[in-house]
């Protein structure tokens, strides 16, 4: 089967859009933790040393969506070069290995929301504690 240089070419748009969600998500999770770390200097408190270790997998796991979602659009573009050198065969696998590298950063996406999720249902029930002490005092 030929490949047009134009399949490849279609994922352009997503990878991008993908890498810029990811860039956004690792700038808020870089102002959350900057403030995490102002609030400790100022007042230190348990519950944000609890945060640390939820954050720390949460910075790596979107370093790794990056890289991800980056090698997808380095194969991809290798998939549009051997498409125009017309090696059909290297083509297929350098786009076959870029579509994999874009469910691998999807994957790790959602394993990170969950995470986002997780983190603020732990804010959420330590607030729900302080309200629960203030309405019995």
């Amino acid at each position: 089967m030929r490949m047009e240089i134009s399949v490849p070419a279609l994922l352009f748009p997503a990878i991008s859009l993908l890498l810029l969600a990811y860039t956004n998500r690792f700038l808020g999770l870089s102002g959350v933790i900057r403030s995490l770390h102002d609030d400790y200097q100022v007042r230190p408190d348990p519950k944000i040393l609890r945060q640390i270790a939820n954050l720390r997998r949460r910075v790596a796991l979107i370093r790794s969506m990056q890289a991800a979602g980056a090698s997808a659009m380095l194969l991809c573009v290798l998939s549009m070069f051997m498409i125009f050198f017309e090696l059909q065969p290297i083509a297929h696998a350098a786009f076959g290995i870029s579509l994999a590298a874009m469910l691998l950063s999807l994957g790790l996406s959602l394993s990170e929301i969950r995470m986002s999720s997780d983190a603020l249902n732990i804010l959420l029930a330590d607030m729900e504690e302080d309200l629960a002490r203030h309405a019995d005092a």
